[in-house]
């Protein structure tokens, strides 16, 4: 199928003028101007002075890393508003709709119904997969955009590549492929495949292996006239100047990051390991990220019992295809053993 931007593009977003910034129009190159142009306190106290709006020295790092150019990367105040930004641009209220595939990550959902979208599901099969062709069934000429979450939250599993190259063959809006536990995984990111496919659209996150949950940074990896589009309608300032600072120190730091994402996975062998001797454990699901999904007896009892005895995990029961599960985040080698032992003394 031919995929064509432009017509997939709100026609209010088409003639947008960005808002244009200080900041914007000039860039310090750090030679020791006088600022004087964006009303800003002059007094100096690291943080008096607007951050880059384009996050240049980060994107620069970034770009390296994942071997793509930074005209390729838009950064977001985590990626929810990275998905955000992607409903605004494309999708027009009380018309447009989109298809994600529960069981998967809640807000694709939250952010359909926040932005007035029609949210059309359709069901992973029982080997948690996507099934392409009910996918393509639900395609219209007002379907906008699919989201694939792979390494799959809360399974944990990742999507078969034939299926997802079939979509992204097959459709022509955007489909947006979530990659935020892909550092956990063996699989190759798809990251490289942008060129092959105009349509594609990665979004990762320094949440999770980089752990930084709590500066809030989302990374879009698409064509660079995707985020043009982005860029657009993203606030100016949307990633301030400490989340900026901190993520550099820490995603320039390779080796430290390597060595976490290693002892996290040496951690979730001992864990699948242990718990099939648990008595009322009835299945682990493979998993490529930093989660285990475990079928249980009786998923409220047991989370009931694990937090009264102080070890707090997630019941994903509510979820379609997940009964009678918990989702246990693998934890620091402590962590780990009080979970078994908890699990092994409760009732």
């Amino acid at each position: 199928m031919s995929f064509n931007l432009e017509n997939i593009t709100r026609e209010n977003v088409k003639g947008l003028k960005p808002y244009s910034s200080a900041r914007d129009e000039y860039i310090s190159d750090g030679s020791g101007m006088v600022f004087l142009d964006a009303n800003e306190n002059p007094f100096d106290n690291g943080v008096n002075r607007y951050p880059d709006p384009q996050q240049r020295s980060l994107k620069s790092v970034l770009a390296e890393q994942k071997k793509i150019d930074s005209k390729n990367i838009l950064l977001g105040n985590g990626s929810d508003e990275v998905l955000d930004l992607l409903f605004r641009a494309f999708c027009e209220p009380k018309v447009d709709n989109i298809i994600t595939l529960p069981p998967t990550y809640g807000m694709y959902k939250v952010l359909a119904g926040v932005n007035t979208v029609e949210n059309r599901e359709v069901l992973l099969t029982k080997n948690f997969q996507p099934d392409v062709d009910s996918i393509l069934n639900k395609i219209d000429e007002c379907t906008k955009l699919i989201f694939i979450c792979s390494p799959n939250n809360p399974t944990g599993n990742s999507f078969n590549e034939n299926s997802i190259s079939k979509l992204l063959d097959n459709f022509n809006g955007l489909v947006v492929i979530d990659e935020a536990y892909i550092d956990f995984s063996g699989k190759k990111s798809w990251i490289s495949r942008l060129c092959d496919f105009p349509n594609l659209i990665v979004t990762q996150t320094l949440s999770k292996a980089y752990g930084m949950a709590g500066i809030r940074l989302g990374i879009c990896l698409a064509s660079e006239e995707i985020t043009v589009i982005l860029n657009k309608i993203k606030p100016p300032y949307n990633v301030n100047e400490l989340t900026q600072a901190h993520a550099l120190k820490r995603v320039s730091n390779v080796l430290r990051i390597k060595s976490e994402v290693a002892e996290i996975l040496e951690q979730k062998n001992i864990l699948l390991k242990m718990l099939p001797k648990i008595r009322y454990v009835k299945k682990i699901y493979p998993s490529d990220a930093n989660f285990l999904l475990v079928k249980v007896d009786d998923a409220n009892k047991r989370y009931r019992q694990l937090l009264e005895g102080r070890v707090i995990v997630r019941n994903r029961s509510t979820q379609p295809l997940c009964k009678n599960t918990l989702r246990f985040t693998i934890g620091t080698p402590e962590e780990n053993i009080k979970l078994v032992s908890t699990l092994k003394n409760i009732r």
